[in-house]
């Protein structure tokens, strides 16, 4: 999955701007997944739902407009993977965000600088209506008239970092999505995506980044233990689930 999140300000563009986007790729056989940080409250306090939230894991809503599946995510990533099928995560909002690329929008240059946290690669919404073609360095491109060159700028330039500061490549994922940003590094330099673990540990759906030597040891550890096992059997995959 590749992700880019188009941040700014109230009445900066962002919606037009990402629709936009999202038409384009998927008009070029993209699968799609929105998500939308809002301020206001979904579920209202003394709502049917609401009152189903306090007893339930997970709600799901049939109604004549839409459907939804209301849960609380424990952190980004969770949110996040509820959209596993996609091929590109496009984000409103979310501007404390620092593992994926971000589209600015802006109603002035002010607001970009602001806003450019060093993830920036491209600057949208409406001061791209001005005659500017670069701000703090930045592309300008307004999502209606250049839709084309902003959807070709997010194909060559979106991704998603795992988000959980292993440090296992040297950096934090905030300065690695810098650097990729930049075009110093690519996600092939993150060991977390690229390694082909032979334990994963997940917790609470998070995955746990396990050294080489602890993934050993812990599959040595597993296995001569069940091995002395009446009725254990060598398979392909192993799986133990510790619920608390």
């Amino acid at each position: 999955m590749r992700a880019v999140a188009f941040v700014g300000f109230k009445k900066s563009g962002k919606t037009t701007s990402l629709e936009a986007v999202a038409r384009e790729l998927k008009k070029r056989g993209y699968r799609i997944g929105i998500a939308k940080s809002m301020h206001a409250t979904f579920d209202r306090e003394g709502s049917d739902t609401w009152r189903f939230s306090g007893v339930a894991d997970y709600v799901l809503v049939k109604a004549e407009d839409t459907d939804a599946f209301l849960f609380k995510a424990k952190d980004l990533n969770a949110l996040l993977s509820m959209m596993p099928d996609v091929d590109f995560l496009l984000l409103e909002g979310f501007k404390s965000i620092k593992h994926v690329p971000k589209v600015i929008c802006a109603r002035e240059e002010s607001e970009v600088k602001e806003l450019n946290d060093g993830l920036g690669i491209a600057v949208s919404g409406v001061i791209a209506n001005d005659e500017s073609d670069r701000i703090e360095g930045l592309p300008v491109m307004n999502a209606l008239r250049d839709v084309e060159k902003l959807a070709d700028l997010i194909e060559r330039k979106a991704f998603m970092l795992p988000n959980i500061d292993c440090r296992m490549c040297g950096f934090d994922c905030y300065n690695m999505a810098k650097l990729i940003v930049k075009g110093e590094k690519t996600l092939k330099d993150c060991v977390v995506l690229n390694q082909r673990a032979k334990v994963i540990v997940k917790v609470d759906g998070k995955i746990l980044p396990l050294k080489d030597w602890v993934q050993e040891l812990v599959e040595k550890t597993v296995k001569g233990m069940l091995s002395a096992m009446k009725g254990y059997k060598e398979g392909r995959k192993i799986e133990i689930i510790i619920r608390e």
